[in-house]
């Protein structure tokens, strides 16, 4: 077998509809496009939301907010997250989180938050605390330092 002779698998390609070649083709005269009109015409083609020289909706509507371009992408952790994850007497930070699966990446810092319990006695290292985590992390007897 030579490359020149391979050939398709039968039924895996069709030939193209030949457009606009004699009403026999069911595809003469006007060719699929109706008659006239900016779609007729060839070449045509309009943008996506154009809507016919009328005021598109994306101009109607008023522009709204801002991109604060200065903001920090803090992610948040549930202090019952740690208790589940983590073994007594642990060192927790951005990198054990990722490692322990609890997060994709620290982005700009990691907040640990109130929800759940907390038992095991962990040092946790982040960017911020709310006041009650950082209550419940001491009363546990581990150690809550801000980086």
């Amino acid at each position: 077998m030579k490359l020149n002779e391979l050939t398709a698998v039968p039924g895996s390609t069709k030939p193209s509809k030949r457009i606009g070649r004699g009403h026999g083709s069911g595809q003469g005269k006007t060719a699929g496009k109706g008659h006239k009109g900016q779609k007729a015409r060839a070449g045509h083609g309009m943008r996506p939301g154009f809507e016919g020289g009328q005021m598109p909706l994306q101009r109607r509507i008023p522009k709204r907010g801002f991109n604060n371009i200065f903001a920090k992408e803090i992610v948040t952790v549930n202090v019952g997250t740690l208790e589940k994850k983590f073994e007594d007497g642990a060192t927790v930070n951005s990198q054990t989180l990722i490692e322990a699966g609890i997060l994709k990446s620290a982005k700009d810092g990691v907040k640990i938050l109130n929800n759940g319990t907390l038992t095991k006695k962990l040092t946790v290292q982040a960017a911020a605390f709310s006041a009650a985590a950082k209550e419940k992390i001491e009363a546990a007897g581990g150690k809550a330092e801000v980086v």
